[in-house]
């Protein structure tokens, strides 16, 4: 199966029946195409040969030939699919400053949100994406162009994480969740595809206009704080997939992102709360009540 995922084109194959329902239901709307051409990723999911496989089956990621971890049991397929590709990706899409983002956009304003895992940055970009009045440009990665400063989509599913997955589905019933995996190395995880919304905007790039750096905390009253650009200049290198290997280029695009971004701490602890925060600051900043470096 290829897919054009935006800022990529992925070619899947594997020879596990059982992957083929998970990845209708959480890719069924993204365009399918020939499987010629030129792929930025071509990966597989393969079952482990050998005598092992009668007792304790395994599936294997491979891509170029080589397997970089080590076998996953069978029942855990989508999930090693969906790390690989973003291990895959990180490797194969260096022309991109890549960062560890959460990415969507509203009214033509780009919202990056950095985030450290166990920060709620994914069932954030769910809980925005499931409302209906965000566009999905992707869970992993902020992909953002050297030449450009744009965000360019890349809305593969998001991946949510045992009581993020019960949260999701209470609130949002529509949306495209995917079965859930029990016991994985990541707890329990479950997979939300894209919107028709955000599919159907996978070729239009987004100009950021947000840097947000989220946090959950059980509880806790909502707070949005300014963060001085140089804090979040720091923090966004950090939270780069490639900033050592692009160097100068990398240093010159985070310093644009973030003169040319409104840059905030939230902390929260109620989901819906968040996302009219956010929305309020988009708002703002769409009337000019908000500026860059305030």
């Amino acid at each position: 199966m290829v897919l054009r995922l935006g800022a990529a084109r992925f070619r899947v194959r594997s020879d596990v029946n059982e992957i083929v329902a998970p990845l209708a239901a959480v890719y069924g709307r993204f365009p399918t195409e020939p499987s010629t051409g030129f792929c930025d990723v071509t990966a597989s999911v393969l079952r482990v040969r050998g005598l092992r496989r009668h007792l304790r089956p395994q599936v294997e990621f491979v891509v170029d030939g080589a397997s970089p971890f080590a076998p996953f049991p069978a029942a855990v397929h989508l999930p090693l699919l969906e790390w690989g590709l973003n291990f895959a990706f990180t490797e194969r899409c260096t022309h991109y400053l890549l960062l560890h983002s959460g990415t969507v956009e509203r009214d033509g304003v780009g919202i990056v949100m950095p985030a450290v895992p166990g920060s709620g940055k994914s069932t954030l970009t769910a809980g925005m994406v499931g409302s209906g009045r965000f566009r999905l440009l992707s869970d992993e990665f902020g992909v953002l162009s050297l030449e450009s400063g744009l965000l360019h989509p890349l809305p593969r599913p998001i991946a949510l994480k045992n009581a993020s997955i019960d949260v999701i589905r209470a609130r949002f019933p529509g949306v495209a969740l995917g079965p859930v995996f029990r016991g994985t190395r990541k707890g329990d995880v479950a997979h939300m595809g894209a919107d028709a919304a955000s599919v159907a905007a996978i070729g239009v790039p987004a100009r950021p206009g947000v840097v947000l750096f989220p946090k959950f905390q059980a509880g806790a009253a909502l707070a949005v704080e300014a963060i001085d650009p140089a804090q979040a200049f720091s923090k966004l290198t950090v939270n780069s997939f490639n900033y050592e290997l692009l160097g100068a280029a990398a240093f010159d695009s985070i310093n644009a992102l973030v003169r040319s971004s409104v840059c905030r701490r939230l902390v929260f602890g109620d989901l819906d709360q968040a996302i009219r925060a956010i929305e309020t600051l988009v708002d703002d900043i769409r009337a000019g009540r908000v500026s860059p470096g305030e």
